[in-house]
């Protein structure tokens, strides 16, 4: 292997999808797909697992979902600007929106398209990340009420994000009141989007105020965590669906101390170090341009990760049975940073795995290979 690799078990991505959708009955799971750049194998999965819409906040993605023929609802989760409109109604059925300017620029390029988009309208519940305050909502929605071009999906929030804001009964609950107020305005009922992974902890556990009916999920799916506390959501789920693969470079004996004086690293920091005498120490070619390496746990607990630069992560191998030699592969579990930037690197090959690779490859085409 001549470069580092990012392994993608396609297989338990569908597992945990399925899990979490049977242990959530009467709630729509949108499958989100960001962190993984919007990668068409890995939507297949999540539908495979019964999620009804796949999410993406980039429309380069959406298009990449597009190309790869996933045929379920595709909503777009980051506000569009008003020039994206036509953009944004080409390729997705959903958009999150928390600006009438946009809104209205929707309506007039999804006429000029001859469609319906639908759109979501957020709410910001204390995390101040996007949407109109509660006390906003009536007057957006009066002046959404005429539009003939756009349809007003539901209400919907985000929590945890930015601000680190817990979703709650109480938080969660005035968002239900408010779609009740807006499904009166309306004539219809509407969707209830309650947030995404970081609601989970509620709604596994009961106590998600009834109303709520849909749920955003892209961690919880994807890497089996609770992102309120980065701890194993449920036994049920699988953490090793995604596996990133380093190569060693250089294997030797040398000091856990540098010789000479300390000053900066290439990054700006002063490095501190502890002298724990000569040690086995391992270089392999995956840098912080691919993966923080405060994002990656070894899967060999015998392994401890030093530190990296930009293109070599050091490690220290000295509690190893036999030190690897150059040429062999140091296996890792990334956390959500970590396996957002080698996703986003296009120096970590991609290899997608799967123990039925029909199935997956029926709903996206052949474009990218499969391994059993």
């Amino acid at each position: 292997m001549s470069r580092a690799h990012l392994v993608v078990n396609l297989s338990r991505i569908e597992h945990n999808a399925r899990i979490l959708v049977r242990r959530l009955p009467g709630v729509d799971i949108v499958g989100v797909s960001k962190v993984t750049c919007g990668d068409g194998l890995v939507a297949a999965a999540m539908v495979e697992g019964g999620v009804k819409a796949i999410a993406d906040s980039r429309h380069a993605n959406l298009e990449g979902l597009r190309e790869a023929g996933v045929d379920v609802p595709v909503w777009l989760l980051r506000g569009p600007r008003p020039d994206e409109a036509a953009e944004t109604v080409r390729l997705a059925d959903v958009s999150l929106n928390s600006e009438l300017a946009t809104v209205w620029a929707l309506d007039a390029a999804a006429e000029r398209l001859g469609g319906v988009h639908r759109v979501i309208v957020m709410v910001d519940l204390g995390d101040l990340r996007e949407g109109i305050l509660p006390e906003e909502v009536v007057p957006f929605l009066n002046a959404v009420l005429p539009l003939r071009h756009v349809w007003l999906e539901g209400l919907g929030t985000n929590l945890s994000c930015y601000g680190g804001v817990a979703p709650s009964p109480e938080n969660l609950g005035e968002l239900v009141e408010l779609a009740k107020v807006a499904a009166e305005m309306f004539g219809r009922g509407l969707t209830v989007s309650g947030g995404n992974s970081s609601t989970l902890d509620l709604a596994l556990g009961g106590n998600m105020p009834e109303g709520i009916d849909n749920l955003r999920l892209g961690e919880s799916i994807l890497l089996g965590m609770n992102t309120l506390t980065r701890k194993p959501l449920m036994p049920e789920l699988d953490l090793d669906a995604f596996i990133i693969s380093a190569p060693v470079i250089e294997c030797k004996m040398k000091p856990s101390l540098p010789i000479g004086d300390v000053a900066q690293d290439a990054f700006g920091h002063k490095p501190v170090f502890v002298d724990r005498g000569i040690r086995m120490r391992a270089l392999c070619a995956l840098g912080r341009q691919d993966a923080p390496p405060q994002g990656l746990t070894p899967c060999d607990d015998r392994v401890e990760v030093l530190g990296a630069s930009s293109d070599h992560l050091v490690l220290d191998v000295d509690e190893m049975d036999a030190p690897p030699a150059p040429g062999d592969s140091i296996d890792f579990r990334p956390n959500y940073a970590a396996l957002l930037q080698a996703y986003t690197s296009p120096y970590v090959e991609k290899m997608h795995v799967s123990d039925s690779p029909a199935k997956v490859r029926s709903r996206v085409g052949a474009r990218r290979e499969v391994v059993t």
